[in-house]
């Protein structure tokens, strides 16, 4: 009976050839994301149900794209880039509001964020994109990317939603970072070059300060400078995840121990603010675990997406692991006080459902690329 069973599981194996490391990696930082939510959420079964519930689609979903095989990413690229586009329209036409932001889409049975989609959409788009020639790329292939991804950024930015719109530009221009693109306009002793670079930096963080930016966007900019110079309102956030990250010392106070968050002190314990609840809770010692296994699952999918041999799952794959490594910089560093407080959650850890399948849907794909490496699938491209 046993060995039957066992015989099944390699066959189901054998038959999805996912990357056994990087399923493991995920599957145990999963695991210790839902052991510290149930805890940051005082033993919410209904909380820790429905982020279970999250998990299992969301590895259904990566499942699912794993069995895609690349060149259908990139030869349907431009149909996902204007269905994205076309729902980023609609949300600016028909979308529902929360917390004076109008980002999602109603279906009635189901309320999205296709923002959320974009995360993904970009990079294929901009690999396919840029790997129509040879690299580095030409001018042109540039021209229509950058043009892409400003595109994008406007209309993510219009919900409001700026954090998440610099990102996802972020993620596009991870591709052309990776696509070889060599910017030489600053030689040594150019003078000119770098006053003009600098007159241009200046203008335009003077044009996004006094024309783009709103107004609580500049307040959590200069909150980041002093906190404390409203610590009931827009500091609060950062004093009390601050307060929290330093009260757990080497090893923590022990999981379901936490004063800040047990007691209400720290806002948004269970979404964007989870990692100050693993450093009061498990210390020092139990974020270091935390950023041991991240940096582990970073290099094994570098490592799938420079074995690829294609150049399209080069690119895609690195600008998807670099994507998933900024998430983790910047939800840290505005936890910690080092960056302005945007809605970017903790991957894999805080709760969410969104969130985790789209990222889930990213290591799809690149278990996609580590499945369909193989001469039959690249004679496609």
């Amino acid at each position: 009976m046993t060995r039957t069973l066992l015989g099944k599981i390699r066959h189901f194996w054998r038959y999805f050839k996912m990357d056994t490391p990087l399923f493991l990696l995920l599957i145990g930082i999963s695991s210790f994301g839902l052991i510290v939510l149930h805890s940051a959420s005082a033993g919410s079964t209904i909380l820790l149900y429905k982020q279970t519930t999250h998990f299992v689609l969301a590895l259904g979903a990566m499942l699912v794209i794993a069995q895609i095989p690349p060149y259908l990413f990139r030869r349907y690229s431009p149909y996902l880039m204007l269905f994205g586009i076309f729902l980023l329209i609609l949300v600016l036409l028909f979308g529902t509001s929360s917390g004076g932001a109008q980002r999602w889409l109603d279906l009635g049975f189901v309320r999205f964020q296709p923002s959320e989609l974009m995360k993904v959409i970009v990079p294929i788009a901009i690999a396919s994109i840029l790997s129509e020639t040879t690299l580095p790329p030409k001018p042109i292939p540039i021209l229509i990317s950058i043009v892409s991804i400003i595109v994008i950024i406007l209309l993510i930015a219009k919900q409001p939603d700026l954090g998440t719109s610099l990102l996802i530009g972020t993620s596009g221009f991870y591709v052309l970072f990776f696509s070889g693109i060599r910017i030489r306009i600053i030689k040594h002793n150019n003078w000119l070059n770098l006053g003009l670079i600098s007159s241009l930096i200046g203008a335009g963080s003077y044009i996004a300060w006094n024309y783009l930016l709103m107004a609580y966007q500049k307040k959590r900019i200069l909150t980041l400078i002093n906190p404390s110079s409203d610590p009931l309102g827009s500091g609060y956030h950062i004093l009390q995840s601050k307060i929290a990250i330093g009260s757990g010392g080497l090893l923590g106070k022990g999981i379901e121990q936490g004063s800040q968050s047990r007691l209400d002190f720290l806002p948004e314990h269970t979404t964007d603010f989870i990692f100050a609840v693993i450093a009061e809770e498990l210390g020092f010692l139990g974020v270091l675990l935390l950023l041991f296994i991240y940096g582990l699952i970073i290099y094994r999918c570098f490592v799938i997406s420079f074995e690829s041999d294609d150049t399209f799952s080069k690119l895609l794959g690195a600008s998807l692991t670099l994507i998933f490594f900024t998430y983790i910089f910047v939800n840290i560093g505005m936890v910690s006080g080092l960056l302005p407080v945007v809605g970017i959650p903790l991957p894999l850890i805080s709760y969410g459902g969104s969130s985790l399948i789209t990222l889930m849907a990213s290591f799809g794909i690149i278990m996609s690329i580590h499945k369909h490496k193989s001469p039959a699938y690249l004679s496609k491209f």
